[in-house]
Formats: structure tokens, sequence, C-alpha cells
């Protein structure tokens, strides 16, 4: 059953189709042998790269922050510790 509220998928373009120069490539045989139309997924368009990069840069920068706090704890676990005793004699 299909949704009335979806638009129809566009027919294939010329770069959606496969390339038959590109269909003796070592990948192409492994992905017919599996039963694959091709050896790449299909639809790779990104619907809104604006809204994944901004994505990719939040996630990086919370990366480095926790990098960072981690690296920051090491050391003041270690002055603790010195301080405490707990270092080596």
């Amino acid at each position: 059953m299909t949704d009335p509220t979806r638009p129809p998928a566009p027919p294939p373009t010329e770069a959606a189709t496969p390339d038959p120069a590109r269909a003796a490539e070592p990948r192409a045989v492994l992905a017919r042998k599996r039963g694959l139309p091709g050896p790449y997924i299909t639809g790779g368009e990104d619907a809104d790269p604006g809204a994944s990069r901004r994505e990719e840069r939040r996630y990086g920068t919370l990366l480095l922050v926790m990098v960072v706090a981690i690296v920051l704890a090491g050391f003041v676990l270690g002055i603790i510790g010195v301080l405490l005793g707990a270092g080596a004699p």
C-alpha cells in the first residue's frame, strides 16, 4: 500500500543507471553473486546537507570537549593523588 501524502519517486536519471563499462569490476561481480542490482547503494542523496553538516559540527565539538575533559580530569586526579600521598614513593 502506498502513502497518498508521499510524492511518487522520480524516474531514474542517467547518473543513477549502472555503467556498463564497470560491470566487469570485482565489486560488481560480487554484488551480482549476492543478488544485488549494483555494487553501490542507490539514492545516496542527502535531503538536507546543511542540517547534516550542522549536526556533524555539533558532534565534533562534543567529541573535542569530551577529550579535553578526560585529559584535564587525568591531570587533576594525578595532582590530587600526589597531594594525598597516593603517588609513588
